[in-house]
């Protein structure tokens, strides 16, 4: 069967890209097959599950890039010669041009950990996602996988998944929660929806 070629863009300790990489293991992406972890960080963690998994790595910097514009030309160049299909961004640290992103249109999805509209866009990332949260007193939160364009978190949302915020939650406990019962789950669960499509599509050409 063919399978879409999915390239993974980490920043950080990649337990995201862990999960895809375990739902891959377990045959829960069947039309997906992930082929490349890009990261923007040389020592992210990411890039060791990557190899451990015996998945190709790069890093591209800015530094190294000559800034945004030479790493973007850098990635692109990179993904076209490995023909990647689909992009999915797992924790990565930095906002994409309007630009790429028209590139690779309906190929690039994200996953952000809150219910878009909720505690998105600019600014909200990581640990501020949650005591933003927090400091609202929400009841109930969760994860979004939404496609991506040239505003932060602003593409069409694909999947989400709530999960309750509990009395005493610190943004540390909260941001555990969401991964283990929301990000870890749908993320996959959006690389094979859009994997299926991209295969569906490709069978038709």
């Amino acid at each position: 069967m063919n399978k879409a070629r999915i390239a993974v863009l980490v920043s950080g300790g990649g337990t995201n890209l862990q999960a895809l990489l375990d739902a891959e293991k377990a045959g829960r992406i069947p039309h997906g097959t992930i082929r490349l972890v890009v990261s923007n960080k040389a020592d992210a963690y990411a890039l060791t599950r990557a190899e451990r998994a015996g998945v190709e790595t790069l890093t591209f910097t800015r530094g190294g890039c000559g800034g945004q514009e030479g790493l973007e030309a850098a990635l692109a160049a990179a993904l076209e010669e490995r023909e990647i299909d689909l992009i999915i961004l797992a924790g990565f640290m930095s906002i994409l041009s309007a630009d790429f992103t028209r590139r690779f249109e309906g190929r690039i999805i994200n996953i952000h950990p809150s219910l878009i509209p909720s505690f998105c866009g600019k600014g909200f990332y990581g640990l501020k996602v949650h005591e933003a949260a927090l400091r609202c007193g929400v009841k109930v939160t969760g994860a979004t996988v939404h496609f991506v364009n040239e505003i932060p978190d602003g593409g069409r949302i694909l999947l989400q998944k709530a999960v309750p915020v509990l009395p005493g939650d610190t943004p540390q406990q909260l941001q555990r929660r969401v991964m283990e019962q929301a990000e870890w789950v749908i993320l996959p669960e959006a690389a094979e929806l859009v994997s299926s499509e991209i295969i569906k599509r490709k069978d038709l050409a």
